[in-house]
């Protein structure tokens, strides 16, 4: 809650519940936050709960991207992890999240891109891109040239007690 409550107005925040037993009471409370501050709340790749509080849309595990979210819901937001240059080529997408950008202490990093090989996934991407993996005050000054649509974090606001997890889209 402590992130949703610090985001600029116009952020996107991601509600990755993964399973947790209050998922619901969470997403309600992140989706009124979200509506009081301006900001566009999205629910990780449950569309049950991203309906049931309202979200603006949905993102998702490069798995589970595809054309077929768009038909389903028409009028959200969809976002989509990109780790190959395939998977940021995919249609039907409003914004991919590329990583890992630069080195990163995520279990599920893989082996940086770096600037260079980012700003080429940038350009070849269906669909705005944003950094994620390692983007901290020292690097992201490195993504300025990059075409970078913003910059992503995980876990800013981690509960260990449900493994949820708030992560930000910033521009």
């Amino acid at each position: 809650m402590a992130l949703a409550l610090s985001l600029p107005r116009g952020a996107g925040l991601v509600y990755r519940a993964f399973g947790a037993a209050n998922r619901l009471e969470v997403a309600r409370a992140l989706g009124a936050v979200a509506r009081r501050r301006g900001l566009v709340l999205l629910v990780g790749a449950d569309p049950d709960l991203a309906a049931r509080v309202g979200a603006a849309g949905l993102h998702l595990p490069e798995r589970l991207a595809g054309r077929a979210w768009r038909l389903r819901r028409p009028g959200w937001i969809l976002t989509a992890a990109a780790h190959s240059p395939r998977a940021a080529r995919r249609p039907g997408i409003d914004a991919f999240i590329l990583s890992a950008v630069f080195p990163s202490a995520s279990r599920s990093a893989g082996p940086p891109l770096g600037a260079l090989r980012f700003a080429q996934r940038v350009r070849t991407a269906a669909a705005p891109a944003y950094a994620l993996g390692g983007v901290n005050d020292q690097t992201a000054g490195r993504l300025r040239m990059t075409g970078a649509a913003g910059l992503a974090g995980v876990g800013f606001s981690q509960t260990p007690s449900t493994g949820s997890q708030a992560d930000a889209l910033r521009t």
